[in-house]
């Protein structure tokens, strides 16, 4: 895998709206100047928005060959030194057919979301970069009142620096709530609650290694089938992270879709699996008992490690997984570390 330079202050990021344009919307766009101010301050970024990224939910719905567009000239342009999105959505994958492979490979650089943004991470996974499967510029780093420590800590410590040996640990904290996006509630905060439960280790012993590669299993099946899914080999020995949407997937979904990989043979090469927190703890016990059913009960897989509650997602706060970069999971101590570095200098 082909690793970007990490990010410094002073570095252009460019914004992308690859899926929903809803950012640039009136009642909504102030969510963009929260996050841009954040950046600024907060990480001493230049947020620059891509020519079509804040023209609002019609055009960016109507044009998916001028959003592609935008992501192309994000990567040839050398004076960007990453690439956010602004936010997920549920078609990106249309903008598949007008995707240049070669200008993502010969023009590597950071790029980063979550949700529908899994379309764009299995695009550079084809292509050979690695990307961060992290915040989105209207959720996270537009979060009304303050951006949580957690996942400010983990832009930094993932992006902005040598990730050889970085654990990526359990949030000691989440929230529950949902503040509706209006300008008038740009001072209401999400209100945090101690979680005491960390990592949940479901099954597995001992320490295992892989490469990570997953995303948002609502998003699987859009993808699946597609010239960007992986192939069976390229899942061969990897950690598999996968989380649910804030659409809150039925166990049932969540169940079908497990049986799907297990169909597909993923889940009898891959080294271990890491769960997402749901949003909302929705679903929480239910996800869980899909998981023993399917990896236990049809797939005989017992002895899989599989990680459960971890900040990554859609939930609050959360952090980032690095596509590719080789991790350990120790289920003893319930550790998740990452091997290598996910950028260069």
């Amino acid at each position: 895998m082909i690793r970007p330079k990490r990010l410094k202050k002073g570095d252009k990021v460019a914004m992308v709206s690859l899926s929903w344009g809803g950012i640039g919307d009136k009642d909504l766009i102030h969510k963009y100047y929260i996050a841009k101010e954040r950046l600024e301050n907060d990480f001493g970024l230049e947020v620059v928005p891509m020519p079509h990224s804040l023209k609002g939910t019609d055009f960016v719905y109507e044009n998916p060959k001028l959003r592609a567009k935008d992501l192309m000239d994000a990567f040839k342009d050398p004076s960007i030194s990453g690439i956010f999105c602004a936010i997920g959505g549920d078609d990106s994958i249309r903008t598949l057919p007008y995707i240049d492979f070669d200008v993502i490979k010969n023009n590597p650089k950071i790029f980063m979301g979550y949700s529908d943004t899994t379309v764009g991470h299995l695009m550079m996974y084809k292509a050979g970069l690695t990307s961060f499967y992290g915040p989105s510029i209207m959720c996270e780093f537009g979060e009304y009142v303050s951006m949580f420590e957690y996942t400010r800590d983990s832009v930094k410590g993932i992006l902005f620096n040598d990730t050889k040996g970085y654990e990526i640990k359990p949030s000691p904290y989440w929230s529950d709530d949902f503040v509706d996006w209006k300008e008038e509630n740009i001072n209401i905060g999400k209100t945090l609650k101690e979680d005491n439960k960390g990592y949940e280790v479901l099954q597995g012993e001992g320490k295992v290694q892989g490469h990570l590669l997953g995303g948002c299993l609502d998003v699987f099946m859009m993808c699946i089938g597609t010239s960007i899914w992986p192939s069976i080999d390229k899942w061969e020995g990897a950690i598999l992270f996968l989380e649910t949407s804030e659409e809150k997937p039925s166990p049932d979904f969540f169940k079908y879709t497990l049986r799907n990989l297990a169909a597909q043979g993923i889940l009898s090469v891959i080294k271990g699996i890491i769960v997402g927190k749901p949003q909302q703890e929705v679903y929480y016990e239910e996800y869980k008992e899909v998981i023993e059913k399917v990896l236990v009960k049809e797939e005989s897989l017992k002895d899989l490690p599989v990680f459960y509650n971890v900040n990554f997602g859609h939930a609050f706060p959360i952090g980032i997984i690095p596509y590719g970069v080789s991790t350990e999971l120790d289920c003893s101590n319930k550790t998740i570390t990452l091997l290598e570095s996910a950028t260069e200098e």
